[in-house]
């Protein structure tokens, strides 16, 4: 009994988990650039250590193990909306930018400039050109992005955005921000950048929505088989306690 116990309670761990995924979804389904997430499971068998010289011998249980989470890096909608440092990716590909941690990698395209002039993401993290941040002048107008990411202004060409892939999406690790991490880096091949445009989140709220029911009714599901397993040892109690000796 106390096995479909500690089952049943593995079992809501990783339901409550997957609930705190799909919540941060849909809280991020207007956030340019964001992909929706999905959590891990697998199987985790007990016992560890057998006792087989018994009879019966030991059973294995399967308890349920959250142990990861994983990106859909599936493009979202372009929407236009015609500002100047307004940048989307079309293709398999991410912008770089310098933060205090090292170089990440992002496809949110919503970019300003600070105080310094210096092009920024949402975040204020600058975004990098093959030479380093990109800065513009008090003085400067007329910014224009290049579908090669050439960044220009009315004083002439002020460098080219970086944009990067990997050969394993997979590998990159979500580090806030909308930012992710990722070992060797390769410049991107057939993509385009695109100027006055942001990248939607690819997140459905109808699925995401969807999936909360399926949660919740889950959740619920495991709470009854627990009650019952728990009014089941309390019946055993009460009629062992009760037998006369």
């Amino acid at each position: 009994m106390e096995n479909s116990l500690l089952i049943g309670l593995s079992r809501q761990t990783a339901l409550r988990n997957e609930l705190n995924v799909v919540a941060n979804n849909l809280a991020n389904i207007n956030t340019s650039g964001f992909k929706a997430q999905r959590l891990l499971f697998e199987e985790y068998l007990m016992p560890v250590a057998e006792a087989s010289t018994f009879q019966p011998s030991d059973k294995d249980y399967s308890y349920v193990l959250d142990y990861g989470v994983s990106s859909n890096f599936t493009a979202g909608s372009i929407s236009l909306t015609g500002g100047a440092l307004d940048v989307a990716i079309e293709g398999d590909g991410f912008f770089a930018v310098d933060t205090p941690g090292g170089e990440r990698y992002t496809r949110a395209g919503a970019l300003h400039l600070d105080n310094t002039g210096q092009l920024v993401t949402e975040a204020g993290f600058p975004v990098l050109g093959d030479g380093g941040p990109i800065t513009f002048g008090a003085d400067e107008t007329d910014i224009t992005i290049a579908q090669d990411g050439t960044v220009s202004s009315s004083v002439g060409v002020k460098g080219r955005l970086r944009v990067v892939s990997f050969e394993n999406l997979g590998e990159l690790q979500r580090v806030g921000s909308n930012l992710y991490t990722g070992e060797n880096p390769l410049p991107a091949e057939n993509v385009r950048v695109l100027q006055g445009a942001v990248e939607k989140s690819n997140v459905s709220g109808v699925t995401e929505v969807s999936r909360m029911i399926e949660i919740t009714r889950n959740y619920t599901s495991v709470s009854k088989m627990i009650e019952q397993g728990d009014e089941l040892l309390r019946k055993a109690i009460d009629r062992l306690g009760s037998v006369q000796a």
